[in-house]
């Protein structure tokens, strides 16, 4: 799996891989790319199997999720070093998926004084223990688990955090080897996460991608579809096109 970092940082490409090594390459002239960082032997013992730059606003940070039930989030800092924290035991039996939250906070766009509110850093994550789990990130004790969705019946392939444009819903999709995708809504900041089914697909679901407004999904399934779904105004999410 590969991800673009923001172009504000450069031309910086992330990799992952089943060698258990995330590296992170840096273009030096045109079309040349070298090496910059390679993860430790010591970071992830297995295949690291998803990753995700952070939005900008937190600075230079990837997320990574790793087979063996670890998340890890490498950190470029100011004297030009890499950090790496991680997150043990994220899911017991292994991490398939890393999806960040917007940098705006919930509610920003409409609260008094929400420009100046600071942003939150948070994580939503899959893994084979049939689990999304989202995770805070507090200056002082690190990452610490907020939240467990339960409602897949088998691994969760993906999940993805949509942008919410600093308004007060919170919005991930999940989909997993159970051939089923859920929407999940979150409506004020700390309230309860509430899940709608989008579909049972038939078969297991692989992918997810929200488009930049965040009201659109496209799905990847094993069928060798990719079906894409928006949410009508009563609140159902329809199907509005499909390729093979």
């Amino acid at each position: 799996m590969c991800a673009w970092a923001h172009p504000k940082f450069g031309t910086l490409l992330a990799s992952c891989s089943f060698d258990h090594k995330v590296m992170i390459w840096k273009e030096s002239e045109q079309g040349v790319f070298s090496a910059i960082y390679t993860s430790p032997a010591t970071l992830h013992d297995a295949s690291v199997n998803a990753i995700a730059w952070a939005p900008h606003e937190f600075g230079l940070s990837l997320a990574c999720a790793s087979s063996d039930g670890c998340v890890s989030v490498i950190t470029h800092r100011a004297d030009g070093t890499w950090d790496a924290q991680k997150i043990q035991g994220a899911h017991s039996i292994g991490c398939t998926s890393v999806s960040w939250a917007p940098a705006p906070p919930p509610g920003s766009l409409v609260a008094a004084g929400g420009a100046s509110a600071t942003p939150v850093k948070r994580l939503v994550t899959g893994g084979c223990d049939n689990l999304a789990k989202i995770w805070r990130f507090d200056p002082s004790a690190g990452w610490k688990e907020e939240h467990q969705l339960r409602a897949h019946g088998d691994w969760v392939r993906d999940v993805c955090w949509s942008v919410n444009m600093g308004l007060p819903m919170n919005t991930i999709a999940s989909c997993g080897q159970d051939n089923k995708v859920f929407i999940w809504t979150q409506n004020e900041p700390g309230g309860e996460w509430n899940k709608t089914l989008l579909n049972d697909f038939g078969a297991p679901v692989w992918r997810l991608s929200w488009s930049v407004m965040g009201n659109v999904l496209a799905v990847s399934d094993a069928n060798n579809m990719v079906t894409v779904w928006k949410e009508s105004v009563d609140g159902r999410w329809n199907q509005i096109s499909a390729t093979e």
